[in-house]
């Protein structure tokens, strides 16, 4: 089991979700800190960088993280799917 550790722009683009949208992210990041290679996720790496991944909470809202040290991952940001030309 991962735990987490949130940027503070993850906080703050979690923030500006809607009620709906924050309940899908927590159910998906439940999945995440049990298996981050679970199927509904569709977790993958970022094309072009060796340790940022993506998963899905739906088909649009994507969440960016990367392993940290020991059983920690790092949530970078969630957002919808143009998040990825922020990077």
């Amino acid at each position: 089991m991962y735990q987490f550790a949130f940027t503070d722009r993850f906080q703050k683009h979690f923030e500006t979700m809607n009620t709906q949208e924050k309940k899908q992210i927590k159910k998906k990041l439940v999945l995440l800190a049990e298996n981050p290679s679970h199927p509904s996720l569709r977790t993958k790496r970022i094309q072009g960088m060796k340790d940022l991944f993506e998963c899905s909470v739906n088909m649009d809202i994507r969440v960016l993280w990367y392993y940290g040290d020991g059983s920690m991952i790092i949530l970078l940001d969630v957002g919808h799917h143009d998040i990825l030309r922020n990077i």
